[in-house]
């Protein structure tokens, strides 16, 4: 079954050609929303399970619109940051705010589809490679710190895995442990740094100094 698609950009055209882009790819969309503040009104009525998000707009813009959605529903839909550019610094505050990964405006629909379909299914990373490129260039430490020093040695283990795009399945072969194990993990870790998902956990770990580029080409 195909996830559903709600859509926030304040520009028709590309409304209109996301919808058509996705609905070729056999992805329903549910909703639009033409402002961030329209966001969660139009997710409560239509419930979809992914909204693809304008990281820039008018009045309440993508990192607001997100907060609110994270921190108002108690099952609240994945969240994909669409952008003009991958170095944005708006990008990095959505994915900050729980957006569980970023997508460019010029991206193909195979590109779009995929997106949507992983970012759904919540146990792989969406495009590792970018969100390293999108955070490393800012020193670690700060506010995470601290909630990082609560990892385990397993789960930080687990965690840098994760920052290299392995799925659950994927990192229960390279550890060696059962998938239920992994989920136990990963559960923890998300509890421990507050993190909604996968890219959050990721980018706080970036930002903590758990995670560092070498880590995310396996060295």
């Amino acid at each position: 079954m195909s996830p559903t698609v709600l859509l926030a950009d304040d520009e028709p055209l590309v409304r209109t050609g996301l919808r058509a882009l996705l609905e070729q790819q056999g992805i329903p969309v549910v909703g639009e929303a033409a402002d961030g503040a329209e966001v969660l009104p139009a997710v409560r009525r239509t419930r979809p399970d992914v909204v693809l998000m304008d990281v820039r707009m008018p009045g309440t813009d993508g990192i607001e619109a997100t907060r609110q959605l994270l921190g108002s529903l108690d099952d609240p839909p994945k969240v994909l940051v669409v952008t003009t550019f991958d170095h944005d610094d708006y990008v990095h505050e959505a994915l900050l705010a729980g957006a569980s990964g970023f997508l460019l405006k010029r991206a193909r629909k195979e590109e779009i589809a995929h997106a949507v379909r992983t970012v759904a299914a919540g146990e792989s990373l969406l495009f590792p490679e970018a969100i390293r490129r999108l955070v490393t260039a800012r020193p670690p430490g700060g506010a995470y710190a601290k909630a990082a020093k609560a990892l385990t040695r397993r789960e930080a283990e687990v965690l840098r895995l994760v920052a290299r795009g392995l799925s659950n399945q994927d990192i229960a072969a390279e550890l060696v442990i059962s998938l239920e194990t992994v989920k136990t993990h990963v559960g923890n870790i998300f509890g421990k740094l507050g993190a909604t998902g996968r890219s959050h956990a990721v980018v706080i770990a970036y930002e903590a100094g758990v995670v560092r580029p070498g880590h995310l080409a396996g060295q």
